[in-house]
């Protein structure tokens, strides 16, 4: 409206240009009378004409162009008033409160409400996705989706600020009819008065509205959602247990069962569109549309225990291992996704299916404890790597996870010892001494056989780093856990031994990388590897007992997770001087302790008859809360009928969760949902300013949810 008026005023001014030329002509002839009289008297005359012809025509023009301007503004709001009734874009014009105030056809038309309906609605009565906070405040413009009617709309909702425009009449002579009844006497009142007072006067008042505006995007979005279904998914197979699996099996049988498992994954893959080709004997790569991905995920890859229930005189069951790649840019992205996902999946222990998407990695089945490799290949060659890489470094630190447990210790203990053999200076990072580690660690630290600098703190080492530094990483592969997150930075090689299962938190960048879920524990690898590294290697008694020990307790006295390698490894380190009944000795428990064990074995309540839940809020005493109840929880799994045991400290603000399996529960799966991680028979979370009883009843929820899926 601002605009408006200078405009107005600008053409005003234009009029009366001649106008102000009378005046100059006045003063010019003032000085002609100076030239002379005669030239004067002319100049009078001109003057005179010049401003009556002036006049006259600045009179009549002034008229006859406001009529034209009435006549073309009531031409042209009427004209867009007609365009917006008419346009084909529903709208809709609202108050600050969102009330209907005006809507156009197509609005109506679309509503399938009449206007007068309409007016009497808010409209968040009209559209049930349209909030009262979709409302936009001050110059803010909201926008949004809509499905109405079978049809798809983006909404736009926008500020209009209108000023308000008042025409002050004020009375003349001439009443209302006393200039005729015809339009033409009519029209010469109107002239007279507005010519009068000069136009109308604009008043400061100005009112505020939403314009609300719809545009159907039913189209865009099918054409876009066909687009996307017909995106190829990259996809890759792997039979975890190959080689084990026909290691027991009758040579007659061999072809027998590849037939079977190729037609069990043709015929899986065929109801999903997808076209199949055997790279390997044990392995496959798919590709499939992007809209049966959703179908996969349905049936919660049941191709996994299809195969498994495959059965022609095998021992063991098959199991596979499914990974995919989807939502990245281009399909060669896709493809590296899901290698990055099978390495996951193997990672884990195999016999599941990961996705990963561009911003998300899901994952499905993972039930089974998996296979114990019986071969030692893979350790042999990941042994020769590493002796390799060392050769070309003189400095090694060493760091675990924070609070450092016994098999943390103990695979740092051994993989020292690896180092200094070659000749190499070794560190090992630990902050904090636990009561976990506390029989053990005093042998090394007041023995004169050990340098001083043999174990050190968090800065010690990230002074020590540089080019020709390894850091390797035992008993975790999870950057955030690590004893020293910030020395992964500044670490041009790093290696990483570990036999927890992997998550999508991995350290990126390992120059050499040995995760093997199927061990008991990381110095079981470690024992095996020494055995590979030289034969020259001899371990001192108190280093095959720190090693011994890390097996002794993460195998609960070998009850849990113990394979014929993990016996292997404990007879190696008994050949090297370790003494079962000096380590038992160390790591018995005060009587104030084994108090508290058992008062938490009393509270366990039975969930499903197959899950033992108890709450216990740790007292003083040299026990760590943590290994407090991770004992309490290995107890619990004594009581006949429990498959999977969950212990849940109170720890001040925080509550902790140790878990732990007996049987086929993966209970690292059911830490994960709840934002822990694990092994597949030993797992725990954490929960910063929660309480107890609030976990208890999340994880009994969580329980009978995953049994009646099935997932345990």
């Amino acid at each position: 409206m601002n605009e408006k008026r200078d405009v107005e005023g600008l053409y005003n001014r234009y009029r009366q240009v001649p106008l102000y030329l009378i005046g100059m002509f006045c003063l010019m002839t003032v000085f002609m009378y100076f030239v002379g009289i005669g030239a004067g008297v002319i100049a009078t005359i001109f003057t005179a004409v010049y401003g009556a012809v002036s006049i006259v025509v600045f009179l009549r023009m002034n008229a006859l162009s406001r009529d034209r301007y009435v006549e073309f503004a009531m031409e042209h709001g009427k004209m867009q008033k007609e365009l917006i009734k008419e346009f084909p874009v529903p709208y809709a014009l609202l108050d600050e409160d969102g009330k209907v105030v005006w809507v156009n056809d197509e609005f109506s038309g679309i509503t399938e409400t009449s206007k007068r309906k309409l007016m009497k609605l808010n409209i968040v009565q009209v559209f049930e996705e349209v909030t009262e906070e979709s409302l936009p405040y001050q110059e803010e413009v909201t926008e949004g989706e809509i499905a109405f009617n079978g049809r798809e709309y983006r909404y736009e909702i926008r500020r209009v600020q209108v000023n308000k425009v008042e025409p002050a009449m004020e009375e003349t002579d001439a009443q209302p009819g006393e200039a005729g009844t015809d339009g033409d006497g009519a029209d010469e009142q109107k002239k007279e008065t507005k010519a009068s007072h000069g136009g109308s006067r604009h008043h400061g008042k100005t009112d505020t509205f939403l314009a609300f505006y719809m545009f159907d995007v039913t189209v865009v979005n099918q054409l876009a959602q066909e687009n996307h279904d017909q995106k190829l998914v990259a996809g890759l197979i792997y039979i975890d247990n190959y080689d084990e699996i026909f290691e027991s099996l009758e040579e007659v049988r061999h072809s027998l069962l590849v037939a079977l498992v190729d037609r069990k994954i043709n015929k899986y893959m065929a109801n999903v569109d997808a076209i199949v080709k055997s790279l390997e004997k044990d392995k496959y790569m798919f590709v499939m549309p992007q809209k049966y991905l959703d179908q996969l995920k349905e049936n919660k890859f049941a191709l996994l225990d299809e195969v498994k229930a495959i059965n022609i005189g095998n021992d063991l069951p098959l199991t596979l291992s499914i990974s995919l790649g989807t939502d990245y840019k281009s399909f060669i992205e896709n493809f590296e996704a899901a290698r990055s996902a099978m390495e996951l999946a193997l990672g884990r222990g195999g016999d599941q299916a990961v996705i990963k998407s561009a911003d998300r990695i899901t994952y499905f089945g993972g039930k089974s404890q998996g296979t114990e490799k019986s071969t030692r290949v893979k350790a042999r060659v990941k042994t020769l790597a590493f002796k390799e890489l060392l050769e070309t470094k003189e400095k090694v630190i060493i760091m675990a996870h924070k609070n450092p447990d016994m098999d943390a210790f103990g695979s740092g203990i051994g993989i020292y010892k690896m180092v200094t053999a070659l000749g190499k200076t070794a560190h090992i990072v630990v902050n904090e001494v636990s009561s976990a580690i506390s029989p053990i660690y005093g042998n090394f630290t007041s023995s004169n056989s050990y340098p001083a600098d043999m174990i050190i703190n968090n800065d010690q080492a990230l002074s020590l780093v540089d080019d020709d530094t390894v850091v390797v990483v035992t008993d975790v592969n999870n950057p955030t856990l690590t004893e020293c997150e910030e020395l992964l930075a500044y670490a041009k090689s790093i290696v990483v031994f570990d036999h927890h299962r992997q998550t999508k938190d991995v350290i990126a960048n390992a120059t050499l990388s040995y995760i093997e879920p199927f061990a008991s524990s990381a110095c079981e690898m470690i024992a095996e590897m020494l055995q590979y590294m030289d034969e020259k290697i001899k371990l001192r008694p108190t280093e095959a007992d720190a090693m011994y020990a890390g097996i002794l307790i993460d195998t609960d006295n070998f009850l849990s997770k113990t394979g014929v390698r993990t016996f292997e490894a404990a007879a190696f380190l008994k050949r090297s001087g370790a003494d079962v009944m000096r380590v038992r000795k160390m790591f018995r428990t005060d009587i104030e302790t084994y108090r508290q064990k058992a008062e938490g074995v009393s509270h366990a309540e039975m969930v499903l008859d197959a899950f033992a839940i108890s709450i216990i809020t740790p007292g003083d005493g040299p026990e760590s809360p943590v290994v407090l109840t991770a004992k309490i929880a290995n107890e619990m799994l004594n009581i006949a009928g429990v498959r999977a045991s969950f212990v849940i400290a109170q720890m001040g603000a925080d509550v902790k969760i140790s878990a732990r399996a007996i049987d086929d529960v993966n209970v690292q799966i059911i830490m994960e949902r709840m934002g822990g991680g694990g092994h597949a028979n030993i797992a725990a979370a954490q929960f910063e300013n929660a309480k107890a009883e609030d976990i208890k009843k999340e994880l009994v929820e969580l329980l009978n949810e995953m049994y009646k899926e099935g997932d345990i």
